[in-house]
């Protein structure tokens, strides 16, 4: 299994503090937002390789952070790519981040698929244990009571055996209350539907968009995320990041 994490967006909701600066390497808890990622996927033995993509502005950062971080790496090959992109205006989007990653090292193992200003509030073993025992799509979702947040958000319809039957990216009208969340892990069989889905004139950018059309051409789980995770969109979530890991070591 390979590991791709998505650092490629410029983060305009930030600004300025993301301006010259890539939020994925923004210090929360004590250490940055990719090493609290990083220290979980090299909890997972399955996984042999890892691929950080991010835009060609911010890509020296994370290549002195790789440099820098060489000693908590051991055990986890880590890679750094240039998806080329150089502003807002012409970013590939999440989802041509993974076909770009799928084509330039010729990825043809299960995917796992973080998005790389998410903080994690629950174990990635337990998902990949999940996935090995049932190897289709899996997406994580939580329980989301908040009516209006259920709108900025991937929406979901479950059957009774947590099968996706129906998936909306930020609804008018939210269906269930079942909120993804940008953590996915994808079957080798299925990865050349990323580049179906774009040739055929799919959204690139929220994940969300390619998950409306795969769930109808493909089977796909849900898997429960109680813990949840720290979404790192804004000052606001930020300063509440933050502040939990200040409550936790006081």
């Amino acid at each position: 299994m390979k590991a791709i994490i998505l650092a490629a967006g410029y983060a305009t909701r930030l600004y300025p503090l993301t301006k010259n600066f890539p939020k994925p390497l923004i210090e929360v808890g004590g250490k940055t937002i990719l090493d609290h990622l990083i220290e979980q996927i090299k909890t997972i033995a399955d996984i042999d390789g890892a691929y950080v993509v991010t835009n060609h502005r911010f890509y020296g950062h994370f290549a002195d952070w790789a440099r820098a971080n060489r000693a908590i790496q051991t055990g986890l090959e880590i890679e750094i790519l240039d998806d080329g992109t150089t502003s807002n205006d012409d970013r590939l989007g999440a989802v041509g981040d993974i076909q770009f990653t799928i084509e330039a090292r010729d990825i043809a193992d299960d995917v796992l698929v973080l998005a790389a200003d998410n903080i994690l509030l629950f174990s990635l073993q337990k998902l990949v244990h999940t996935f090995k025992s049932n190897p289709a799509s899996h997406i994580t979702v939580r329980h989301n009571p908040d009516y209006d947040d259920r709108k900025r958000r991937g929406n979901v319809q479950l059957d009774k055996d947590n099968r996706v039957l129906q998936f909306i990216e930020k609804p008018d009208r939210p269906i269930s209350e079942w909120s993804a969340s940008p953590i996915y892990i994808y079957p080798a069989s299925i990865l050349s539907r990323f580049k179906e889905y774009i040739a055929n004139g799919g959204n690139p950018d929220a994940p969300g968009h390619f998950l409306e059309w795969l769930h109808t051409c493909e089977t796909v789980y849900a898997y429960d995320i109680e813990g949840g995770v720290l979404d790192i969109g804004n000052r606001e979530s930020l300063a509440e990041a933050r502040t939990f890991f200040q409550s936790k070591d006081s």
